[in-house]
């Protein structure tokens, strides 16, 4: 048995307000089904959430999601998914574009219910393009909700309901949308270690999505990572697609898959400090733009291109020229965008002025955030608590999550403050 496990497609996604943008998401999926679903010939495609980047599809997105599982139906190549927190259907609705795709019978999008508190699996029902788990060949498939950060308390029960629906020498996968502890890459609290692996006694497999970096546990949980990056701040992460190999006796032979249609990214770093006028530092980022800009393939899509001017400027930030100096960076380098960040500020205004050039945009965030915070005489003491709430309700907001969910983890950050002080 051979399958494909993929996640976090990000169908949708617009980078910088480029038009160019959806597209290149569609490129890098449909070229991965080319290649490594038709071209190895697997028996089914698992997708572990966040097919479409947001609930609410354009229609140019919909074209694409329906080429790409035409392309798979077509060619005899069952497709499973489950929602993920950017795909997942609104609380005040049934209905979701998820949902249509399985019943048009373009893929399995399998759902556990939930009764009196209890996660319950029923078969997959061609009927009604509805049900919790599904049997191809050998395998069983089971789905999972988003959890958020509730996955903790979701693991027994997904345990437990497994093990009543398990099936006499089956292939068990357990699609799971969730970050996992020494592997997230956002502030919010992931599912334990621990927890995870007490899926290990009624599952071969578990197909993590939701972090964009690839990693695996033990040869049985593995997360793919995204197939494009949602933003720059992901280009140095390895993501792609699994490849997976089952043999007689269930043994899980990956192999993890780079080499598809991506675009390349490249980010550069200029410290203003020091100049007196806005002319010499122009002159001086296109020097560094000429110097160090990579060279790419040429039949590789045209690269985008960050400048992040940082350090104390010694007049005021209205008088960079910024424009031009996007325009000639374009030019020099053939770039389709070159975005630049503006980071600079006169001493007496700066924040988390001593990071690295090369800081993340999480942990720049998070400095500021501190930086903040110890300014004010009532918190300074609770500085890293204070930042985990303040940047962890920021991510689950810009993450569409729901209300209820947003306080349920701010409460549970005060939990942990109060176990602490105890």
């Amino acid at each position: 048995m051979k399958f494909l496990h993929i996640s976090d497609v990000h169908l949708g996604c617009t980078r910088y307000q480029l038009n160019e943008s959806p597209r290149d998401f569609f490129d890098a999926w449909i070229d991965v089904l080319q290649k490594y679903a038709i071209g190895e010939r697997v028996d089914f495609v698992i997708m572990g959430g966040d097919f479409f980047h947001k609930r609410n599809v354009p229609p140019e997105t919909m074209n694409y999601a329906f080429a790409g599982l035409s392309l798979l139906k077509d060619n005899g190549i069952p497709c499973v998914t489950i929602e993920g927190n950017h795909d997942q259907k609104a609380n005040d609705t049934d209905f979701s574009w998820l949902r249509s795709l399985a019943n048009w019978n373009l893929l399995y999008l399998l759902e556990p219910t939930n009764e009196n508190g209890k996660v319950n699996y029923k078969s997959w029902n061609e009927d009604n393009g509805k049900g919790g788990f599904v049997d191809i060949g050998n395998a069983r498939i089971f789905g999972s909700h988003w959890y958020g950060a509730s996955a903790n308390w979701a693991i027994p029960m997904l345990t437990e309901a497994i093990k009543e629906n398990r099936r006499t020498d089956a292939f068990h996968i357990l699609l799971l949308h969730t970050d996992v502890e020494g592997h997230q890459t956002h502030p919010i609290p992931a599912l334990s270690l621990a927890n995870l692996k007490e899926l290990k006694s009624v599952t071969d497999y578990v197909a993590l999505g939701h972090t964009h970096k690839s990693y695996e546990i033990d040869n049985w949980a593995f997360n793919p990572g995204s197939l494009e990056i949602t933003s720059i701040d992901e280009f140095r992460e390895t993501r792609g697609a699994f490849l997976i190999d089952v043999g007689e006796n269930n043994e899980v032979n990956a192999t993890h898959l780079r080499d598809y249609r991506q675009r390349p990214f490249q980010r550069l770093s200029f410290d203003v400090s020091g100049y007196a006028e806005s002319k010499e530092i122009t002159e001086a980022v296109l020097e560094l733009v000429e110097r160090e800009a990579k060279t790419f393939d040429a039949n590789a899509p045209r690269p985008i291109y960050e400048i992040t001017l940082r350090g104390h400027l010694g007049f005021p930030n209205s008088n960079l020229e910024l424009q031009k100096i996007r325009e000639e960076a374009r030019e020099l380098t053939d770039a389709l965008h070159v975005r630049i960040k503006n980071h600079s500020a006169p001493i007496e205004y700066a924040v988390a002025a001593d990071v690295g050039e090369d800081v993340s945009r999480e942990m720049l965030e998070r400095r500021v955030v501190e930086d903040l915070i110890i300014r004010d005489n009532r918190y300074k003491t609770r500085v890293e608590e204070m930042a985990d709430a303040v940047v962890g309700a920021k991510r689950l907001a810009l993450s569409d999550e729901t209300p209820d969910k947003i306080v349920d983890f701010i409460a549970l950050k005060l939990e942990q403050k109060n176990e602490a002080r105890a």
